[in-house]
């Protein structure tokens, strides 16, 4: 191919690029040159691409999307990076509580209900009414422990409205797997412990979805495909799914992905679509589909996802609701489908940034002492009353990112965040963050590549029936094989690259903002429901703002700041300091108080705790 070889970028030393706001680093647009493809015509494609003419197909494909000029036969001094694990530095958080690392996961939520404000969401800040709010954690327990309503008629309300959502004309898609006769037996434990005035927790009777990429007995973890589960038999709890069984945490079921993880929308062509609880011929947003769908439409008020490029972020703030991707390493990832291991990791899905705080003192860890660190990473949760108290707080802004989105994301996110400036009186500082589309094309390599490399241990599975894959899973399993070790290994040095920018932008400022995708949910098509689709341009508006998160190892989190003029989600982002989650928390309840008030109820909702 050296005939048609492109040339390559040569990237400028890390010291000589200016991220100040006078900088005249160029703003590389996604340059997307794919056109969406379902049905008969993904299949042709498909074919094209196993034949004869496939190794020059993909190499086409990845000149024209710029991949060579960017990556393969680009020029970068820094060494690779393969694994963003930080060494831990106390970032001196404001308003925190630190946790022992010999708690339990009971006790770790026991102290994270002391750092939730004394008031209930029947109230925002200013004292305004919201128009809607979903049932919290402390609502259940709150219900539970008055005897109001047991763990055993939430469960069966909840059992009910799954199978009422699974039929026409909804056809939801929550979940690929859930168990009634365990999802009953949960509760009726539950509901005696409480009976006895003996919750384990405020978490006990609490209904959690888990992601079908996360161990759950007794459930096979099928990572969306038909196949997976027959090759890797689920044998135990993930560590995060056992934490919060420890809480009494009633586990209902495996929610719906996109298959592999290996697209945006959550469309999947063995188990349905996830749909958008806000508009059901929309979609949810993947790969974390189905827990963000769960979330939105009230039917649990926690699930789990799995974030390898998004993937928990992007679904949260389409279906309106708080995602929360902790640093690389704060959650144990043993039981979780090694697809993307040095860019994915477990997040959480949450109604409210109160839950998703308890989620996370539950499911959370101190770095392991066997990984490099030179103290343990202790564990802060922020007391959420004092938020008002923060002081010098920074937020940098790179506007010509922050506005590369649809027009009404763009205005809404831009108002919001002025909202939080005047309330708070947080500085917002504009920088300059070079070369974001050069590190999603680095990302989109290592992902690929981790992901073909996962799927090689099943290769005599699927390289014998590829029928049992989805056709576009098969055409991501193609690409995702194209890759060679020397563009695995620069997009590694672009990796070092990136991390080197970014602490330097967190030298002078406390968390970077943006918009959390550049585009609302959109259509479900119907010619995509049996095959799935390729949609790289849409997938490329959704994924715009996630990348650092996943592959620099940042915290990250989204929370619900308005609609579009549809109606539609839209969610605002805050990425942070290796091991700050705390201080993300403190912003997005900030934002979310703010916001409060304006946010609107689903069309598909589900009222668990409803009195009749």
């Amino acid at each position: 191919m050296d005939l048609f070889k492109t040339k390559g970028v040569v990237y400028k030393p890390v010291k000589d690029v200016n991220l100040g706001p006078d900088s005249t680093e160029f703003y590389l647009q996604a340059n997307v040159k794919a056109p969406r493809m379902a049905g008969i015509v993904v299949k042709i494609f498909t074919w094209l691409l196993e034949s004869i003419f496939g190794g020059f197909l993909l190499y086409i494909l990845k000149g024209n999307n710029l991949i060579h000029k960017h990556i393969t036969n680009a020029d970068l001094e820094e060494s690779p990076l393969y694994v963003p694990l930080h060494q831990f530095e106390d970032q001196k958080e404001q308003e925190v509580k630190c946790l022992d690392s010999a708690l339990t996961s009971p006790e770790k939520v026991h102290l994270a209900i002391d750092c939730l404000p004394t008031t209930t969401l029947e109230k925002s800040v200013n004292g305004t009414k919201p128009s809607f709010h979903r049932w919290t954690i402390m609502d259940y327990f709150g219900a539970y422990t008055s005897q109001d309503i047991t763990p055993n008629m939430v469960a069966e309300r909840f059992i009910a409205s799954v199978g009422e959502s699974s039929k026409p004309p909804l056809q939801m898609g929550f979940f690929i797997n859930y168990n009634v006769e365990d999802i009953l037996k949960q509760a009726n434990e539950s509901t005696l412990r409480y009976h006895k005035g003996e919750p384990i927790s405020v978490l006990d009777g609490v209904l959690v979805a888990i992601k079908d990429e996360i161990d759950c007995l007794p459930y096979p973890t099928t990572g969306g495909t038909k196949w997976l589960h027959k090759q890797r038999p689920c044998l135990n709890d993930a560590c995060c799914v056992k934490r919060l069984r420890l809480c009494g945490a009633i586990l209902v079921g495996k929610t719906n992905m996109h298959e592999l993880g290996a697209g945006t929308s959550g469309i999947n062509p063995h188990y349905g679509a996830s749909r958008n609880p806000y508009d059901v011929n929309r979609i949810a947003g993947g790969s974390s589909s189905g827990s963000a769908s769960v979330v939105s439409a009230g039917l649990c008020p926690i699930a789990l996802g799995v974030d390898g490029g998004g993937s928990v972020r992007m679904p949260a703030a389409l279906c309106g609701v708080v995602g929360l991707k902790p640093t690389f390493g704060r959650i144990p990832h043993d039981g979780v489908l090694p697809l993307n291991w040095t860019v994915g990791m477990v997040g959480i899905l949450a109604g409210t940034v109160e839950d998703s705080l308890i989620a996370y003192a539950a499911i959370s860890a101190e770095i392991p002492s066997h990984l490099p660190s030179s103290l343990p990473a202790k564990i802060n949760l922020p007391l959420l009353p004092l938020t008002k108290s923060l002081s010098d707080i920074k937020l940098a802004k790179y506007g010509k990112w922050f506005d590369d989105c649809s027009d009404d994301v763009r205005i809404c996110c831009s108002h919001a965040l002025s909202k939080l400036h005047g309330r708070y009186g947080w500085k917002i500082e504009d920088v300059t963050l070079p070369e974001i589309e050069e590190m999603r094309l680095a990302h989109y390599v290592t992902i690929a590549s981790e992901c073909h490399a996962s799927l090689d241990s099943f290769r005599n599975k699927y390289g014998r029936d590829l029928a049992e894959f989805g056709w576009d899973a098969r055409v991501a399993v193609k690409i995702y094989g194209a890759f060679s070790s020397m563009e695995y290994i620069k997009a590694q040095k672009m990796r070092n690259r990136q991390l080197q920018f970014h602490h330097q932008i967190f030298s002078t400022a406390d968390v970077i903002v943006s918009p959390t995708t550049a585009v609302t949910a959109y259509q479900i098509q119907n010619d995509a429901l049996k095959t799935g689709e390729l949609d790289y341009v849409n997938g490329a508006a959704l994924i715009r703002y996630s990348i650092a998160g996943n592959f620099l190892g940042l915290p990250a989190v989204t929370v619900p700041v308005g609609y579009d003029k549809s109606g539609l989600p839209i969610g605002l982002q805050f990425i942070g300091k290796p091991w700050a989650e705390a201080t993300l928390i403190h912003l997005a309840f900030a934002m979310q108080s703010i916001c409060l008030s304006e946010y609107r109820k689903p069309i598909i909702f589900y009222d668990l705790l409803r009195k009749n």
